[in-house]
């Protein structure tokens, strides 16, 4: 993991700006009180309950959809509730009964303070819609949508696997440490049965946003549109190996039957019936942050097994996976002196670096490098861009670790983004 946080010029690298990301979340969020009988309440409570700055139960009368959908909730000994509205959120908040709590996702949810007695728990799925630069996932329950999240793929992994090799390769020449060349590797039993690094991080990058919705929401079913590749016939070899994309997919099936989900397939062409059916439209530009370039195929791979008639809200978390440089032998270039200096490392002063914090000036933001003195350097939830390099310990509040930053955005239409 890295001493400093990757400087981004937008959102993403990929080509989203942000410019349309503020202007959508500078919306007002404010929950009418004739939608929401609870909403007298909100007055005294603190409307951010999320450090992507969630607003919570706005909703478009016209056409009956929430600005955001439910908020998770588990008990006291971390057994997974049915997700509530945001209003009754609130005045648990405000009543002492719940506290609240942010997941590894940087999503909001709550835990009561006690354990409710025979709870009913209704079946909830996750629909994922794969994609090489970006993915949609969406929790569906047999009436309201839970939540819908839109994620950047992993895609730097062959990049600096790449780098790690040439600068192994280059070590052996120089009269410094290094360990002898392993030809024949130690995994070469296993070869067959593992995927490449790069296709591995893909998958396992959707693995680790289900698993964290698993630990707040009670789902029993995962529904992947299942995505082919070319095969040959009689050909056994070329079929278990050809491809990254195959190869990786069989190993996220896997991995979600160990954790005991279900998993159902459905082809691209019953994607596109479900779509019909339920009378939405997709959108062509897949880096758009809208419910319709992916959150919609995931929507309806959910509500396929639920049996949810419409998406509730069409809000989405906008997930960016945290990267991090890795502690190395030492940085590419030497310094003055032939002097190669060590690089990175997971701990800044006694903290992971990725952990949430609330900063007293600053708000949100997450610890990223630090400086000596013991100074810390924040981040920014929404750019990833250091916010300062002067951070003191007594300066914030550790809410929990992360592995992405998240945005929330409510509906295009709601705020007039689109015409």
């Amino acid at each position: 993991m890295v001493v400093t946080m990757q400087i981004l010029t937008s959102l993403s690298s990929l080509g989203t700006t942000l410019e349309g990301l503020e202007a959508r979340q500078d919306a007002s969020l404010v929950l009418p009180s004739a939608a929401e009988p609870l909403n007298a309440l909100a007055s005294r409570i603190p409307r951010n309950l999320s450090p992507s700055c969630i607003g919570e139960g706005k909703h478009d009368l016209r056409r009956g959809e929430a600005a955001i959908g439910r908020i998770p909730v588990v008990s006291t000994d971390g057994t997974r509730l049915m997700p509530c509205k945001p209003a009754k959120a609130r005045k648990l908040i405000r009543d002492g009964k719940a506290v609240k709590k942010w997941s590894k996702l940087s999503i909001f949810y709550i835990q009561l303070k006690f354990n409710p007695q025979n709870p009913s728990i209704q079946p909830i799925a996750v629909g994922v819609d794969p994609g090489s630069k970006f993915e949609g996932l969406s929790s569906v329950g047999t009436k309201d949508t839970v939540l819908n999240i839109m994620s950047e793929a992993v895609h730097w992994v062959k990049r600096i696997i790449q780098q790690r090799r040439e600068m192994r390769r280059a070590r052996r020449y120089r009269k410094t440490r290094c360990r002898p060349c392993r030809g024949d590797n130690r995994l070469r039993n296993q070869r067959n049965k593992m995927p490449p690094p790069s296709t591995k991080a893909r998958w396992d990058a959707k693995l680790r946003i289900i698993r964290e919705l698993a630990r707040t929401i009670p789902i029993s079913t995962v529904v992947v549109e299942d995505i082919k590749a070319e095969t040959r016939k009689g050909q056994r070899r070329w079929n278990e190996n050809f491809s990254p994309l195959e190869v990786g997919k069989q190993y996220f099936y896997s991995a979600l039957r160990k954790k005991g989900l279900e998993v159902v397939f459905k082809s691209g062409r019953e994607t596109e019936e479900l779509r019909t059916l339920h009378g939405l439209e997709k959108i062509a530009a897949k880096s758009k942050p809208v419910f319709e370039s992916h959150c919609v195929d995931a929507w309806c791979l959910a509500a396929s097994v639920t049996g949810a008639q419409h998406p509730t809200t069409k809000s989405l978390h906008y997930l960016v996976p945290l990267r991090w440089h890795r502690r190395q032998l030492h940085k590419l270039q030497p310094s003055k002196g032939a002097v190669r200096r060590r690089e990175g490392g997971t701990i800044s002063l006694g903290l992971k670096k990725g952990t949430l914090v609330k900063h007293i000036k600053y708000g949100f933001c997450y610890i990223g490098g630090n400086m000596k003195e013991k100074l810390f350097s924040l981040h920014s939830l929404k750019t990833g861009r250091r916010i300062t390099q002067r951070a003191t310990r007594k300066d914030f509040e550790v809410l929990t670790k992360i592995a992405f930053r998240t945005q929330f955005l409510p509906p295009l239409k709601q705020v007039g983004f689109l015409e």
